[in-house]
């Protein structure tokens, strides 16, 4: 038997024998239908090439790895797909998630190497990627003074903020927790030098206090449900310290996007303002208790976190005094703790088109309250107005 031939040994077709005109009719017939296919094929490709992908990220995770997140006006419209919702009619425009477990560091990687459009950023995180050149816009912010909490095991003798001298405590490092963490310490005379931190995310932290490999840590609302079972006990919280402590996260687009895409980049933005003002109204706190649950936190958890704060002060996406002052400030600390190499130019990081569009579009232009650099109410809104009467 002949071995079976490759296509360079397949015999050619004599160019006289193509020439004959039953022959040319012939391949003319059979071909047609391998024609009509290639401009579908075509047809189709052009089609997909013209989808747009909108990418949005988020430093965090929920349990067990959930694509759920909480405590802010986005991670409310990715649990109740408010953004899904106003897409629903463009066929041409998918929604993409992505919930990074590494925070901010991790995302800022995905920023870096072109794979997301909008996410939420802390403000360190924000404040480095801005430093090493990320291109993108601060369009609103979505936390303000969202509460930090110092736990220690249930039979620990640390007792306040100063008790953490020359202990083990568990830390994320390159989140706005860091720097933050670095402001307690210095209204209560510490410094990080002062500490024996360890690098921990929020998962690794809570199993590390858990079986005692830490002796406290701060962190956010996680240690809530650990508090209620009597496994960890909080001896600290910045809800009645200094009003510019606390955390700070905001939203942005990647400069690239807004240029292509002004108009889907203002229906995000007004799209997420919608779900700051549902959430700010004080009828719908157990509402956004209950979404924010779908991150795997106990509904409990976020009353208690909440518990004496109302909403509408956590969630105020307005770009005002207070919240340019905790970015700059949180700019020379990240420089002077060395975390940056160069200066980031935030008085032209602040984009507030976007956001001015979409509070004037929804008669919100007086609806939360502005603030000064430190913290206090130079305009009262239309919510707190509405709240002290």
């Amino acid at each position: 038997m002949s071995p079976a031939m490759s296509p360079a040994m397949s015999p050619a077709i004599p160019p006289k024998f193509l020439k004959r005109p039953s022959v040319l009719t012939f391949l003319r017939k059979a071909l047609r239908p391998l024609a009509g296919a290639a401009a579908l094929v075509a047809l189709w490709a052009g089609a997909a090439s013209a989808e747009t992908v909108i990418r949005f990220g988020h430093p965090g995770v929920g349990a067990e790895q959930r694509a759920f997140s909480h405590g802010d006006p986005t991670t409310y419209a990715r649990a109740r797909e408010l953004i899904e919702k106003e897409f629903a009619n463009d066929k041409d425009v998918k929604i993409e998630w992505t919930f990074f477990r590494g925070a901010g560091p991790a995302l800022n990687e995905s920023v870096a190497s072109g794979q997301l459009d909008f996410f939420l950023l802390g403000d360190l995180p924000a404040i480095v990627g801005r430093a090493r050149g990320l291109k993108h816009k601060f369009i609103f912010a979505t936390q303000r003074n969202n509460p930090i909490f110092l736990a220690v095991p249930a039979n620990s003798d640390i007792a306040k903020v100063e008790d953490v001298k020359g202990r083990k405590v568990a830390l994320f490092k390159g989140t706005n927790l860091q720097n933050a963490t670095d402001r307690i310490l210095a209204l209560h005379g510490l410094s990080e030098k002062d500490v024996r931190f360890i690098n921990l995310d929020a998962n690794a932290a809570v199993a590390a206090l858990s079986s005692g490999n830490v002796d406290a840590v701060f962190g956010g609302q996680e240690y809530l449900p650990l508090a209620a079972r009597g496994v960890v006990k909080i001896v600290y919280t910045t809800k009645n310290d200094d009003p510019t402590l606390g955390r700070n996260s905001s939203y942005f687009v990647t400069e690239k996007f807004a240029a292509e895409h002004p108009e889907l980049t203002q229906r995000v933005v007004t799209t997420f303002i919608k779900a700051a003002r549902f959430i700010s109204l004080d009828e719908n706190r157990e509402e956004a208790f209950e979404a924010w649950a779908l991150s795997g936190l106990p509904k409990e958890t976020f009353a208690t976190n909440f518990e004496g704060v109302r909403l509408s002060h956590i969630v105020n996406p307005l770009i005002d005094d207070y919240v340019v002052a905790r970015y700059k400030e949180q700019a020379a600390a990240a420089k002077e703790y060395g975390l940056l190499k160069g200066d980031p130019d935030i008085d032209h990081w602040f984009d507030r088109s976007y956001l001015d569009k979409a509070l004037k579009d929804l008669a919100l232009e007086d609806f939360w309250s502005t603030h000064d650099a430190k913290g206090k109410i130079v305009t009262r809104g239309r919510i707190d107005q509405k709240a002290s009467n």
